[in-house]
């Protein structure tokens, strides 16, 4: 054996560490919990039970890709990975949505988001987002139609009246009585029949200086949750910072303009999943940016089209399709950001 053979190492991509990947996604998930405890309080218990129905799927689904795939099936189950795919879509969906949405969410995701490429560490796309946007495409009217926070429609589903609407679709109360828009599908609508933003931010879904109710609360909570894992170096501030920073710069700027049309910085800031993408989401190693100036330059380019697509494209919100964007341009990013090697010869 030459002594050059002691140096020898095999090419990338390696093998993933099980223990670093579990002990991270434990520390997603203990960010996540305030969130989901505000997501109780403002709209019930149905996000326990998308919850419970998202891990069986992922078991399942897991088990037989692994198997098909023939790969072990405990190691890899063992880093849980699969509950940052079902973080990702379990908030994004309404948690009274008909039973069929989050599995087939979560299926998708899965397999054509994750296994399809090779499993973790191979995948271009979010499988998160891939998932969400398949629901999204396909499924919009069950994918758009929120529970209304307990606050805004006067009653809070326990329990069993969630799971009743879940698997069967009726609860004692009307269903349109506790369902509705989201701030942002409100907003949208009302600007397309003519009315000005101001007018709608003044409903009983906003409450002072455009603080959309319900939504807010768990976006700050996904706030808190972000800093956290800021705080344990789990995520790298570029990505909040990017994608905040440009969120809000094109928020400000456009309600300076038209404050009748364009809603303003808190609005943007506090609706829809806003907080769960910046610190959750988009902090995906995987399918972002690996170089410093990389991930700042990903971030914005998310920032920018998540507003561009929530006021002049199709759907109330654009995080999902802005992600997926952006995974597609992190090679040519990574390409033009990546920092010089000083002592080589060109």
């Amino acid at each position: 054996m030459s002594d050059n053979s002691l140096f020898n190492t095999a090419t990338s991509p390696f093998t993933h560490d099980v223990v670093s990947v579990r002990k991270t996604m434990i520390q997603v998930q203990y960010a996540a919990f305030p969130a989901l405890m505000a997501h109780i309080y403002f709209f019930g218990f149905g996000i326990i039970i998308q919850w419970a129905l998202a891990v069986l799927t992922l078991l399942v689904v897991e088990t037989a890709m692994l198997k098909l795939r023939g790969r072990p099936v405990i190691p890899y189950l063992a880093d849980l990975s699969g509950l940052i795919t079902i973080t990702g879509i379990v908030f994004c969906i309404p948690p009274e949505a008909p039973w069929w949405i989050i599995v087939s969410g979560v299926t998708f995701a899965l397999i054509f988001g994750k296994h399809l490429y090779g499993g973790l560490g191979y995948n271009p796309f979010n499988p998160a987002m891939l998932g969400y946007a398949f629901l999204l495409i396909s499924f919009p009217a069950q994918v758009t139609q929120w529970t209304l926070p307990a606050e805004v429609s006067g009653h809070h589903l326990s329990f069993m009246e969630s799971a009743s609407v879940i698997f069967f679709g009726h609860a004692d109360i009307a269903i349109d009585q506790i369902t509705g828009a989201t701030p942002l599908g409100e907003v949208k609508t009302a600007l397309s029949t003519g009315i000005p933003v101001g007018a709608t931010l003044n409903s009983a879904t906003f409450g002072k200086d455009a603080f959309p109710i319900g939504w807010g609360e768990v976006n700050l909570a996904f706030l808190l949750g972000g800093l956290w894992l800021l705080y344990k170096r789990t995520i790298r501030w570029q990505y909040p910072v990017g994608f905040l920073g440009a969120l809000a710069t094109m928020a400000f700027i456009f309600h300076q303009i038209d404050p009748s049309t364009y809603a303003p910085v808190s609005y943007h800031l506090l609706s829809g999943g806003v907080m769960l993408a910046a610190f959750f989401i988009i902090t995906d190693p995987v399918t972002s940016s690996t170089t410093p100036r990389g991930r700042l330059v990903y971030a914005i380019g998310i920032g920018i089209m998540v507003y561009i697509i929530r006021n002049w494209g199709a759907f109330p919100d654009g995080i999902a399709f802005a992600v997926l964007i952006l995974n597609m341009f992190v090679p040519l990013i990574d390409q033009y950001t990546t920092p010089r090697v000083f002592g080589h010869k060109k």
